[in-house]
């Protein structure tokens, strides 16, 4: 078979458009002159309006909601990893753990030197009052007292930084650093990277002269704002349609001047991890909502060899006209008529070859239903 009709609905379309056709070179009459037997029937759906919500498609690449890099806090050698390299992680887990001998000599020091420096305030104290003692040397007693404990309290952080702990929940990368490798705080030594992975960002772009169509649309009625929270649906990369819906949390507020795009982020759920840093996706927008608009199926629609698309109508009389339509936006399973039609048409959807303009046929109306005509 011809490539042009492997296609069964390119077939339809064409054998209709030849009977439409070979109809205006011979119109039967109105009335059913020359042909003989009862009206056939035909399914009919009758044109009404609705809200339809309008979408776009926008490219963009998942972020991580909080990304964290595990730094060296002391200085020290690493004694062990305690994590698993790309399992989550807990806030708060401990990661790794740098030798703390020296840092235990240090508070330890600091202790002592702490208990002394208040032995002698304490010694001064009773003194001061009788002037046994200066005030000068009782305020140098209470400063160096209060001096030890701020270095107990350094000494004491210091060693608890020997204990590398996760800072935010997530999913960890690979170890940066091995058991026994000298890590410095000066240097902040990466150590590791954890990254959120529930909930996860979607980062998409979109063009700014869009935007500002969007709005006049929007400002002058031609569409309405979405009842809801936007909301967002994600294709994948190998195709198939993400599960869970996510909602668009803000809209840049500068425009890249390099490429025009406004930078939109919305949010989902991801539960499963099957969204990850980095992926490519397009997401679906709603953007707004079309009051009364008119959708008829794909079907009905013939669209000839210059591209002008017609329907078949049962008339109030049950004869069959052709009507001219313009075509907007194709849906999965219809199309959204810009003009040509008015609620309450009556639209041929099955048994088109079987109906000739100006011939008798007997409707059987279908609504939203899938029959077809025998």
């Amino acid at each position: 078979m011809n490539r042009l009709f492997s296609n069964p609905r390119v077939y339809q379309s064409s054998v209709v458009f030849l009977a439409l056709l070979a109809a205006g070179c011979h119109r039967a009459p109105a009335g059913g002159a020359g042909y003989s037997g009862p009206p056939p029937h035909v399914n009919v759906v009758t044109v009404r309006t609705q809200s339809f919500p309008v979408t776009t498609q926008l490219p963009g690449r998942v972020d991580p909601e909080r990304i964290a890099n595990v730094n060296a806090r002391v200085d020290g050698v690493v004694l062990s990893r305690n994590f698993e390299q790309g399992a989550n992680v807990t806030n708060g887990q401990v990661l790794y753990q740098i030798d703390p001998a020296p840092y235990k000599a240090q508070l330890e020091s600091a202790k002592a030197s702490l208990v002394q420096a208040q032995a002698l305030m304490e010694r001064y104290k009773p003194l001061v009052s009788i002037n046994a003692v200066s005030r000068q040397n009782y305020d140098n007693a209470v400063s160096s007292a209060a001096q030890a404990k701020a270095a107990r309290d350094v000494a004491a952080i210091n060693l608890g930084y020997c204990s590398v702990t996760a800072p935010i929940s997530g999913r960890i990368g690979p170890a940066l650093v091995t058991e026994g490798t000298l890590v410095s705080q000066g240097a902040a030594t990466p150590m590791a990277v954890v990254q959120q992975m529930d909930p996860i960002y979607f980062d998409l772009t979109q063009a700014s002269v869009d935007v500002l169509k969007l709005r006049a649309q929007i400002q002058s009625g031609q569409l309405q704002s979405p009842s809801n929270e936007a909301a967002l649906t994600l294709q994948l990369p190998d195709g198939s349609t993400y599960p869970y819906p996510g909602k668009l949390l803000f809209q840049d507020v500068s425009v890249d001047p390099s490429s025009g795009m406004v930078t939109l982020r919305a949010e989902f759920p991801n539960p499963d991890h099957v969204l990850l840093p980095g992926m490519f996706a397009v997401g679906t927008l709603e953007e707004g909502i079309a009051p009364n608009t008119i959708l008829v199926p794909q079907r009905a629609v013939v669209i000839g060899p210059t591209g002008d698309a017609s329907v078949m109508l049962v008339t109030s009389t049950n004869s069959v006209a052709v009507q001219s339509i313009k075509l907007g936006a194709a849906t999965a399973t219809d199309w959204i008529v810009q003009s040509g039609l008015k609620p309450g048409d009556r639209v041929i959807v099955a048994g088109l070859l079987k109906a000739m303009p100006g011939m008798m046929v007997n409707p059987v109306d279908i609504g939203t239903t899938n029959t077809d005509a025998q």
